[in-house]
């Protein structure tokens, strides 16, 4: 694969550690299944890049590959979107909450999950959406017709860069289509209610100045847990300093002591572990521990990311100076 334009590269809606490089389908062999340490050494090596491993490219455009079936984290909350990209269904007592749409051509599998979960298009209520890269909004345009009932919500921002990524992918090979309608425009600190869930904006701009992340309350048995979805957590798509610092605050905020939050229910399974967690929680007992309510984890993981989010500093003010 060529080296690729920054206009392009931010058009693909890059995500996590570096942006995949999402191409239509095609019938070639199997890819090789990746473990999480490999899946983030080759994101890591596209960030560093700008150039799509073939491994990685492969594997993010394989069907079997990225086709899982949905599994449960919590008494009320499902995953049930692909491999690399999460999408989180939350039950409430009027219906379901969705985080993030996925992308095409992988919208059938959220769509076939949600079947299997026992989801009705219209039990669907509210879809939160965290940014406008192409992974996490592609499947709005098939979504909002389909999800008649369904409020999809971004910040501001976010709308206006998925509008923006979408049509400068238009006449590419990574063309994705985003209806240009804004339904909710969300701001920080909003509490949008669906039932007896509350989830919590959060503007947290830094993967994208957009980036909103959504928090919200888990259960299980009766005891409830605060989790939060962080909306992007690479810095691949960084335009200088003044967007590095922002995402240093946003994680640092994140950490708040005040927040709580023990539970990471994060948008790319692989960039916490919790891909390699799946199969405990599939066969999770209620006398188990659970893997995923852990905050020391979760602010170490953010302690870690901004450690590196102050080296890239650092190359941004030297670009600058430069």
């Amino acid at each position: 694969m060529n080296n690729i334009s920054r206009r392009t590269f931010l058009a693909l809606g890059c995500c996590a550690a570096g942006a995949a490089l999402c191409s239509p389908l095609a019938s070639t062999a199997k890819a090789a299944v990746l473990d999480t340490a490999e899946v983030n050494r080759l994101f890591a090596e596209l960030g560093a890049k700008k150039k799509a491993p073939a491994a990685l490219d492969a594997w993010i455009n394989d069907p079997a590959a990225q086709k899982i079936a949905p599994y449960q984290a919590f008494d009320n909350v499902w995953q049930v979107g692909i491999a690399w990209v999460s999408s989180w269904a939350i039950k409430t007592s009027e219906g379901w909450g969705l985080i993030d749409t996925t992308h095409e051509p992988y919208v059938d599998f959220l769509i076939e999950n949600l079947h299997t979960v026992g989801i009705a298009p219209d039990d669907v209520r509210l879809v939160l959406m965290t940014h406008g890269h192409f992974d996490h909004v592609g499947g709005y345009y098939r979504l909002k017709p389909l999800l008649k009932k369904a409020r999809f919500v971004m910040t501001e921002r976010g709308w206006n860069e998925a509008f923006r990524y979408s049509n400068e992918s238009m006449g590419t090979a990574k063309e994705w289509k985003m209806l240009e309608e804004k339904d909710v425009v969300a701001r920080d600190g909003d509490r949008l209610r669906c039932g007896d869930a509350v989830f919590t904006v959060l503007e947290t701009p830094g993967h994208t100045w957009g980036t909103a992340s959504y928090m919200y309350d888990v259960r299980r048995g009766d005891k409830t847990y605060r989790a939060v979805t962080v909306g992007g957590q690479g810095l691949n798509a960084i335009e200088g300093p003044d967007q590095v610092r922002a995402y240093m605050k946003s994680m640092d905020r994140l950490s708040e002591d005040s927040l709580n939050i023990e539970v990471d229910l994060t948008a790319h399974p692989f960039s916490n572990g919790l891909a390699d967690k799946i199969p405990a929680l599939r066969s999770l007992k209620p006398s188990d521990p659970h893997p995923l309510i852990n905050r020391a984890a979760y602010v170490a993981r953010l302690k870690k990311l901004n450690e590196g989010a102050a080296e890239r500093l650092k190359l941004e003010l030297a670009k600058n100076a430069g």
